[in-house]
């Protein structure tokens, strides 16, 4: 696996910089049905990224937000060696609008389950990595969050009020459980972010899975504790979307999951 690794990293960071990088605040975007941008960067990084993977791995899948439905649906539903599960461009509207704030996430999904993960973050050169019970690493370095207690009124709170339930986005407005609160569009780099100890708590409303599956691999491997608001395991090997609750460490994540459900 981490051969596999090392040959996606070598992949994956010159294409970003190539499809990404060099059409920064050069392009504009269009509108999808459901209302989500969509760039030509986008389009250019998933086309580049399926060719090179088919090449280097023809027995593996391919799955990408860029496709139609019927082809995603049929994806996951299909039994196989492995299947890579990429978002070429996680935070578009920030990169439509020329905040230094997005990421290419690529995961191999095998057996229903995330076993490698990869979030690259091309404009600070911040490659992000995980092998399912190996760790997890930025540019090569672990990362291992600590067990420190944190207050939770001391907290640095990650939330994405828009996708959250309307009775709990407002309990956390008007009574908020944590110091301070940021929302930077990218889930992707949110979670690996949680990972390198960057935030404390964590909450979204609805992630799909090419938004979330590398990096909460990488969030999980170097320490981390999610769920579900229901409490189940983020990650499904399906194509509905999922919330995420998350904390750096056990005691803080019962704290912050115990007031998301009160």
């Amino acid at each position: 696996m981490h051969t596999i690794l090392d040959a996606i990293t070598a992949m994956l960071v010159p294409a970003c910089q190539q499809e990404l990088v060099q059409r920064f605040r050069q392009i504009g975007f269009e509108y999808k049905a459901d209302g989500s941008l969509v760039t030509e960067a986008d389009l250019a990084m998933q086309a580049h990224m399926q060719q090179a993977l088919a090449m280097a791995w023809p027995e593996f899948g391919f799955l990408a937000e860029e496709m139609r439905l019927e082809q995603q649906q049929a994806l996951l539903s299909r039994p196989g060696s492995g299947l890579w599960c990429l978002d070429p461009l996680d935070g578009t509207s920030n990169y439509a609008m020329g905040i230094p704030y997005f990421a290419t996430s690529l995961a191999l999904i095998k057996d229903g389950q995330v076993v490698m993960g990869v979030v690259y973050d091309p404009l600070r050169d911040e490659c992000f990595s995980a092998i399912r019970g190996e760790g997890a690493w930025l540019n090569g370095q672990p990362l291992c969050l600590h067990d420190k207690e944190y207050p939770s009124q001391a907290a640095l709170a990650i939330i994405d009020f828009k996708r959250l339930p309307p009775a709990l986005a407002a309990s956390l407005v008007t009574d908020p459980p944590y110091k301070s609160q940021r929302s930077f569009g990218s889930v992707a780099l949110d979670w690996c972010w949680m990972a390198a100890g960057r935030s404390h708590v964590y909450l979204h409303g609805q992630q799909n899975i090419w938004d979330y599956a590398a990096g909460q691999l990488v969030f999980e491997e170097a320490g981390g504790y999610s769920s579900t608001l229901q409490g189940e395991a983020v990650f499904s090997h399906k194509l509905e979307a999922r919330s995420a609750v998350a904390a750096l460490n056990k005691p803080l994540f019962d704290n912050w999951y115990q007031r998301l459900q009160d």
